[in-house]
């Protein structure tokens, strides 16, 4: 990809005690994630929507680059209706939220809550609906009210948990990537806003009529098998693993620890809501390990208010720290 000068508009702080740095193959280094700020010396463009329309290819080969950007002290940016038109800037197509599980409510536009499970619970890491085929490649959060205490957003570079996975657990992931993995979650019929996953079988199809939802479920490859109270979704095999070929590395693109460690209501058991694609159980030491891994690779930049990050879905896992609220965050979904 062509390097391209940074432009006057930003500064990157490198500074904050929160970020990675890592070396690349090539002998790089980058920093995770990048912080861009206004520029103070440069005036008064400090209106973010502006800056990335006339700045796009320089914004797009740092996030090819260094997997994540944080936005932070655009005064431009501080409501839903504004977050929306950053997104629009960019000019990345929308994707709409088919087949995910979180419980979510539109706000404005392209602009959705972020998953609306109670602040207490912890949400694990996971690459953005890695259990389904179509994911979308972008990811959006803006904090419109930032939390009183906790509720980060934690992201690990994913192609980083790969490589110590397949160093520490070379078998189980061979495994992995031979048979993938198959995902198993039962819905109700409405959303369970208590739960992480509450999402109901309504919401996730986007229809109230059982032959529609069982025709957009198999344009995910999905099964369903329908109870007198909801429905049992299956989901699989379906690769664990990614070749990111613009990058020439492999990802651990699945959500495999979100579902063991916390795909739990009253109607799912975390456990069985994730196997092997041969149907095996995974190991549970293995699994819990892995978090671990990703704990203390993880980066938790605390939000300020006006914050917009942006993450390349197919490189960066993210994930949810509990949290006292008040807390409003919101998400978008790109292509």
């Amino acid at each position: 990809m062509t390097t391209l000068i940074m432009p006057e508009t930003f500064f990157i702080e490198s500074e904050l005690p929160h970020l990675k740095k890592y070396t690349n193959a090539d002998g790089t280094t980058i920093v995770f994630p990048t912080l861009l700020i206004p520029n103070r010396n440069f005036g008064d463009h400090h209106n973010l929507k502006d800056a990335i329309r006339d700045h796009k290819p320089w914004l797009e080969s740092v996030l090819h680059k260094n997997g994540a950007i944080l936005f932070r002290g655009f005064s431009s940016v501080s409501s839903a209706s504004d977050f929306n038109d950053v997104v629009e800037a960019f000019g990345f197509d929308e994707l709409p939220y088919v087949g995910g599980a979180a419980p979510r409510t539109n706000v404005v536009g392209r602009v959705f809550t972020s998953n609306e499970s109670p602040p207490d619970q912890k949400i694990p890491f996971h690459h953005e609906m890695a259990q389904v085929p179509k994911f979308p490649l972008k990811v959006f959060f803006f904090c419109e009210v930032e939390p009183k205490v906790g509720g980060e957003t934690p992201i690990v570079l994913s192609h980083v948990i790969y490589d110590k996975m397949k160093q520490k657990y070379p078998e189980f992931v061979d495994r992995l990537e031979q048979h993938g993995l198959i995902y198993t979650r039962v819905l109700g019929e409405d959303d369970d806003p208590s739960s992480p996953i509450g999402r109901g079988w309504v919401s996730t199809f986007m229809t109230k009529d059982k032959a529609v939802a069982e025709e957009r479920a198999a344009k995910l490859g999905m099964k369903l098998e329908w109870t007198d109270d909801g429905v049992k979704t299956i989901m699989g095999p379906i690769p664990a693993i990614k070749v990111d070929e613009t990058r020439g590395r492999k990802t651990w693109f699945n959500s495999m620890v979100a579902a063991y460690t916390g795909w739990e209501d009253a109607r799912n058991d975390p456990v069985k809501a994730v196997t092997f694609g041969d149907g095996t159980p995974l190991p549970a030491h293995v699994i819990h390990d892995c978090l671990r891994i990703l704990e203390e690779e993880s980066v938790a930049i605390p939000w300020q208010k006006g914050d917009v990050m942006l993450l390349d879905n197919l490189a960066v896992l993210h994930a949810r720290r509990p949290f006292e609220p008040p807390r409003r965050v919101l998400a978008s979904l790109c292509k």
